[in-house]
């Protein structure tokens, strides 16, 4: 439960080697968030995250997590409810894949989609429900801008988070007046592992960036959070570029 001044004492992260995740609980850590579980695949990084979590003196948990291996999720995500009551679940994993060697083979594409779109779903309605049966507790779904509009240079990994986009919202929607509250963020291009010798984009960020961000969503109780926050305005003109025109733009 949240302590008296309602900070959250308790964070599960879906993807604990991503580094919006690992900043954002690297903050929380640092103020008064005492139990995290880092859910991810067994990596070096992941320990030493935890590692260097432990030393802002929370107690740190690692839990053995493939969003890919759906059929495994919900044992794996029930012992931790079990086990705990959970304040902040953050669903951070995602693949960006490579668009051009991803469109030369389905099983890649497919290998895409599934990570960023049915895993999270998988994961989604068993944290949701886990939530729900607590009666508190918040779900905060990195997104990406590109789930507002599908471009030619990233269409799969834009379709996937499309689709992960539109079920976090609906999954929101399905929780009021439950005590649940789901928060889907927008991230632009962030300076990551995973974007590492691409070339940055307008309006560039950073993961401790996006995880201020987040740690004032959750504050605030919003709904939707983008990064940053001038995405809001510029996806909202995107989205109405006639489509022949929107071709011809250079992304």
């Amino acid at each position: 439960m949240k302590d008296s001044l309602g900070a959250p004492q308790s964070l599960l992260v879906l993807g604990g080697s991503s580094d919006i995740a690992m900043s954002t609980a690297r903050k929380m850590a640092a103020a008064r968030t005492k139990k995290i579980y880092l859910a991810g695949r067994p990596s070096q990084r992941i320990e030493d995250n935890a590692a260097e979590l432990r030393t802002l003196g929370a107690t740190v948990e690692v839990i053995p997590f493939d969003a890919a291996a759906t059929d495994d999720h919900d044992k794996v995500l029930s012992q931790v409810f079990a086990a705990d009551d959970i304040d902040v679940v953050l669903l951070a994993f995602g693949v960006l894949g490579d668009q051009a060697e991803d469109e030369k083979d389905p099983a890649r594409a497919v290998a895409v989609a599934h990570v960023n779109y049915t895993g999270a779903v998988s994961s989604g309605i068993i944290v949701g429900q886990a939530l729900k049966k607590q009666g508190h507790g918040s779900l905060v779904v990195l997104s990406s801008v590109a789930a507002e509009r599908a471009r030619r240079a990233n269409f799969i990994y834009g379709s996937s988070k499309a689709g992960l986009d539109a079920f976090a919202q609906g999954l929101g929607d399905s929780m009021v007046g439950t005590g649940v509250h789901v928060m889907v963020v927008r991230p632009g291009f962030v300076d990551t592992k995973m974007t590492q010798g691409k070339e940055k984009t307008p309006l560039s960020t950073t993961p401790d960036a996006v995880a201020d961000l987040i740690i004032t969503g959750l504050r605030r109780g919003s709904h939707t959070v983008w990064a940053p926050g001038a995405f809001r305005y510029v996806m909202s003109g995107l989205r109405h570029v006639p489509r022949p025109l929107f071709r011809r733009l250079p992304m």
